[in-house]
């Protein structure tokens, strides 16, 4: 029997949670080119839900890419614009800017056309993710449209060595940098050598390297050719090089990373006169002087910076030409992009992606109804929906539905190693808190407010569908409505005296207990009102949650710098636990539930704080083995750990498996290689996995 639907107010007069079902269902109906989604893709909720719900997703596909040697097109050509530099005599001919195999990608449907802007929206200095998330193949490996099998990208091929101690990595002949300049092995090595290896710059390396706490090694093999040296098995490698691991991440992904460093390559000839074994120390300190920037250090990420330095070589398929913290973020294309169609036609289509910094989200998601964006789906906020629907028409775009798969749409990451306030990092602590905050939530309140009823209410489990899946027992454990059960364990652990409004108190005799939630302003997804929604249930249960909202950049810092209590995220990528663990462990520098521990975990015990949670260090430990097994070995211990973490509510679920952050896509009619889904799989870096090169204007 179907739950009775809520009013949900979407604007002006409302839509219940049935009527914007059935008017998505007749507004996609008609759509040509959508098919059933994969056993993975229904939408959540009663049988009838699905029946209405279905008509937003369309069929999971994508662009091909071709490894044979005979699929590469005898003869090249070229975007008009840089074939007239080449007429010019400022361009070598096209011929001589493409690698000696370039990587051949089959258009989804048709070969398209050159030319033409891409036309979206930004937030802001903060929003690196908008722009890297198109421009992910220059990456080494990449995963193909379904996020989950490895294809060649920067690199041209790849293998493991039987004992699993020695992973080799070859990249495409004659490839260049878009200044011009050669890619080689040097740029690995540089990267290594000066970058990795530079404490200053990296003064907690990334733990990809390691396997079981062992450090592996980089060496060159020839000018085209590097081997990862490993002490003991690292089967886990080829899949961490074809996500977005530090080590792997390139330069538009290492852009967004904590430390601000691009992954695995970097270009010598241009950075090495930023570092002091090249170029002497007064001579740095002058140029970050005359830069207004208090170390070379500073000046060094600033030059390495892909979405700020205008004058950086890229390997990507559009280069930042106007910063992000500017009002406009604009990219244009690379002339030595390493890409072809099957035609011989260099990619990207476009000429030029323009982002133009929107005000706040409701500011973009009005522009987005009027039609003003050629293709938006990040910040595109869901409870949207229903008015994008009714303005397809008068707007010229369609709107496509793309669910996740990982379980944390919105969760609270609970921040084990908060020092700030003794009392409260006490009870942060203590398992039976936890619990009860999380007994507490009305999931189903928030499921339907903010999500439309799509999502699913529980922990932050993955799909029951994915491997690493502990069940669908976990999807509720300590995570349905039950404040009987939340009252018990708070009185269980000591928590019984209240103030006159029935909170409860400081166990230290400072008042009433308070608990700061931390959320993103400008979120795409509504993360203070799902917050606040929340924790309004913890009064029943004598509990003050205070909800601050910061500037994305100030949370980061404050949240790297372990200031933060709780934070509301989502845990996109946690469905891979073995490439991205930062939202269920503290085990890489961007986790939110342990700065401290995870300076322990990288560093060995050298730095940070020992976790004393016997089930949290049990989970650690596995993790750390864990890469050196074999999969289906990977594949039960990652299932052991998300036990271990449900259990002891690390994280507190709420609403999952939703097409949330990146989920409401936007796109114009005239848009041509249009998937009818697209992967959510943190690997596939939505929408990068659809090689948005190869989307075009049809007129």
């Amino acid at each position: 029997m179907a739950r009775q639907a809520r009013q949900v107010r979407t604007g002006p007069g409302g839509l219940s949670r049935r009527a914007f079902l059935e008017l998505s269902a007749g507004g996609l109906a008609g759509v040509a080119g959508l098919g059933a989604p994969p056993a993975w893709a229904a939408v959540p909720g009663s049988a009838e839900d699905a029946r209405l719900g279905k008509h937003l997703i369309g069929k999971l596909e994508g662009p091909e890419i071709l490894t044979d040697p005979a699929s590469i097109p005898k003869k090249f050509s070229e975007a008009p614009m840089l074939a007239q530099l080449v007429k010019a005599g400022k361009l070598p001919p096209v011929e001589q800017r493409l690698p000696l195999e370039p990587m051949v990608v089959k258009p989804l449907h048709e070969i398209g056309k050159y030319g033409g802007t891409w036309r979206r929206a930004f937030t802001g200095p903060a929003d690196l993710e908008n722009g890297n998330r198109i421009c992910s193949t220059d990456k080494p490996l990449f995963v193909d449209y379904t996020g989950t099998v490895t294809k060649p990208c920067v690199a041209r091929a790849w293998k493991m060595s039987d004992d699993g101690k020695v992973f080799t990595l070859t990249f495409r002949k004659g490839m260049k940098w878009s200044d011009g300049a050669p890619f080689t092995a040097d740029d690995v090595m540089f990267w290594y050598e000066d970058i990795y290896q530079n404490k200053e710059l990296l003064p907690i390396p990334p733990t990809e390297l390691t396997v079981n706490g062992k450090v592996g090694r980089i060496e060159k093999v020839d000018d085209s050719t590097v081997a990862f040296v490993f002490p003991e098995p690292y089967y886990l490698f080829e899949t961490i090089m074809a996500g977005d691991a530090q080590i792997a991440c390139g330069q538009a992904t290492g852009a967004y990373r904590p430390s601000g460093i691009m992954g695995l390559y970097a270009p010598k000839h241009y950075l090495k006169n930023y570092l002091p074994k090249y170029v002497s120390q007064d001579q740095l300190q002058k140029q970050a002087e005359a830069a207004k920037m208090g170390s070379w250090v500073s000046l060094f990420k600033y030059k390495c910076s892909w979405c700020l330095n205008t004058e950086l070589p890229t390997l990507t398929p559009w280069k930042t030409t106007n910063p992000i913290n500017t009002p406009q973020w604009i990219l244009e294309r690379n002339p030595y992009y390493y890409a072809v169609d099957t035609a011989g036609n260099q990619l990207p289509y476009w000429d030029k992606i323009v982002m133009t910094l929107a005000e706040n989200l409701e500011v973009l998601n009005l522009r987005a109804v009027a039609g003003e964006y050629d293709w938006q789906s990040r910040h595109i906020q869901l409870p949207k929906l229903p008015v994008l629907l009714e303005n397809q028409k008068k707007g010229n775009y369609r709107v496509y539905l793309d669910p996740g798969q990982f379980g944390g749409s919105a969760y609270i990451a609970v921040n084990l190693t908060y020092e700030g306030d003794p009392e409260v990092a006490k009870w942060l602590q203590n398992v039976d808190f936890r619990r009860a905050l999380s007994l507490a939530i009305d999931r189903d309140q928030v499921n339907e407010a903010y999500f439309l009823g799509l999502g699913t209410p529980g922990s932050p489990a993955p799909d029951e569908s994915l491997p690493h899946s502990p069940g669908p027992q976990y999807r509720t454990l300590w995570s349905t409505l039950d404040i009987k059960k939340a009252n018990e364990l708070l009185d269980k652990i000591g928590l019984t005296k209240k103030d006159s409004e029935g909170y409860r108190l400081r166990t230290d005799g400072k008042g009433r207990l308070r608990i700061e939630i931390a959320t993103q302003a400008a979120a795409f997804i509504d993360f203070t009102g799902i917050t606040e929604m929340a924790v309004a249930s913890w009064k029943k249960i004598g509990i003050h949650g205070d909800v601050k909202e910061m500037e994305r950049g100030l949370e980061t810092r404050r949240s790297l710098n372990n200031e933060l209590q709780m934070e509301v995220s989502e845990n996109t990528g946690s469905e891979n636990l073995w490439v991205n663990p930062g939202h269920v462990l503290p085990v890489l520098s961007s986790t939110r539930n342990g700065p401290l521990y995870f300076k322990w975990f990288a560093t060995n015990g050298q730095q940070g704080k020992k976790p004393e949670d016997p089930r949290l260090l049990q989970a650690m430990e596995l993790y750390r083995k864990g890469p050196g097994l074999k999969e289906a070995e990977q594949r039960q211990v990652a299932q052991e750990i998300w036990k271990i973490v449900l259990d002891q509510v690390y994280n507190i679920g709420l609403v999952g498996l939703a097409p949330g952050s990146y989920g409401v896509r936007v796109v114009k009619n005239n848009v041509g290689n249009v998937p009818g889904r697209l992967s959510q799989l943190r690997e596939a870096r939505i929408p990068c996995g659809a090689h948005p090169t190869t989307f075009f204007f049809r007129s």
